[in-house]
């Protein structure tokens, strides 16, 4: 059996779930026997798991009482345990007779802890955290990192040898199969928000982290804003009160569309409709959304960095972050019609290499090259 370990719920890490959730689904799939386990909310849920009371109560439920569900679920025996997210690796230092693959997604948080700028900020004891984690990380028997430039990362940081621990790079699949779906049925998806058939928008995927650059998104619509008669859509987490008095001195809060954390179904249809995915991220470790924009038929404008050079392919138009000019052109350049239809079809033979069922085909090879009888 394989031992999954999730993300804390209360922690809302939307993405993790989803890679934890994806993996179970897959492996049963293939008729591997695994079990996703992750930290119950028990004392989180004070004020809804938000605070800086919520928070210490977080961590008893994650790093104190957690520790006797998994040594329960330990006692079974699993065949290897596999750590979805590398911020959960310092569950690692409780387990012992046993492999421990660790994905890692990215080392932006455990950089800057380190006093590398990355644009995480973070606390004092969030960065004894980090550190924490860099820790385990470097006593399980295997890292599987989802880009060539998180591999380097680790490669650095990590296991510099190589042999401690075993470093493989395992891109990431499509969490759900975004596809082109017809224009019809992408709006119906899409009546319950304030975008409609025929009026443009552009698109952006994320969170309010400073390393997702949302008011670079701001700035750089912005500067089509007399030239474009469109509408950008955010989708995820809620634009903060910072961002919106941005939108508001830039004259274009009346232009926005928020969209709280949509179900995949809605997310596939905004891709769908979207005249492209403006994604200008200043430090990624993939970039989930490029991929899943340009499965859908969406062409993509990101930032020039090498995790994003990785999953974008010959699919993205690329530009430093801090290049907003360049992005503005590109996105007014794709209103054209046959222009974008040349980048729809490159994006769409880009994210056709990032299949699912090869992602955990190649799980599945890891398992048994530690030992484990799936």
């Amino acid at each position: 059996m394989v031992l999954l370990i999730g993300n804390y719920l209360l922690d809302r890490q939307h993405s993790m779930q989803r890679f934890g959730t994806m993996m179970l689904t897959g492996l049963t799939n293939a008729g591997v026997a695994a079990e996703l386990l992750a930290p119950p909310a028990f004392l989180g849920k004070f004020r809804n798991g938000r605070g800086f009371i919520a928070k210490w109560l977080a961590y008893i439920d994650k790093y104190i009482l957690f520790r006797w569900t998994l040594k329960r679920e330990l006692a079974r025996r699993p065949g290897v345990v596999h750590i979805c997210d590398h911020s959960n690796a310092v569950y690692a230092n409780q387990i012992s007779n046993v492999p421990v693959l660790v994905t890692c997604h990215d080392l932006l948080a455990v950089r800057d802890a380190l006093g590398e700028e990355t644009h995480c900020p973070m606390s004092f004891t969030g960065k004894i955290l980090q550190r924490w984690i860099l820790r385990a990380l470097r006593r399980v028997t295997m890292l599987a990192c989802t880009s060539k430039a998180t591999m380097a990362d680790a490669v650095r940081l990590v296991s510099p040898d190589r042999t401690s621990p075993r470093l493989e790079r395992v891109p990431l699949g499509l969490n759900y199969p975004y596809h082109v779906i017809p224009q019809p049925e992408a709006w119906r998806r899409l009546e319950s928000t304030t975008l409609r058939p025929g009026k443009r928008f552009i698109l952006h995927v994320g969170s309010n982290l400073p390393r997702k650059n949302r008011d670079g998104v701001l700035r750089i619509f912005a500067a089509t804003n007399d030239r474009l008669d469109a509408r950008l859509a955010f989708a995820g987490e809620p634009l903060n009160q910072h961002m919106l008095a941005l939108a508001n001195e830039l004259g274009i809060r009346d232009r926005i569309v928020q969209i709280d954390n949509p179900p995949c179904e809605v997310l596939e249809a905004l891709y769908n409709c979207a005249l492209a995915l403006l994604y200008p991220s200043t430090f990624e470790g993939f970039g989930w959304p490029v991929t899943e924009a340009q499965a859908c038929g969406c062409p993509v404008v990101c930032s020039d960095t090498e995790a994003l050079r990785e999953a974008a392919g010959e699919g993205g138009l690329f530009h430093f972050a801090e290049d907003e000019n360049a992005f503005a052109a590109d996105i007014l350049r794709l209103a054209d019609a046959q222009t974008r239809q040349l980048w729809v079809e490159k994006g769409l033979r880009n994210a056709a290499q990032f299949s699912a069922d090869k992602m955990i085909a190649r799980y599945i090879e890891i398992y048994r090259q530690l030992g484990a009888t799936i």
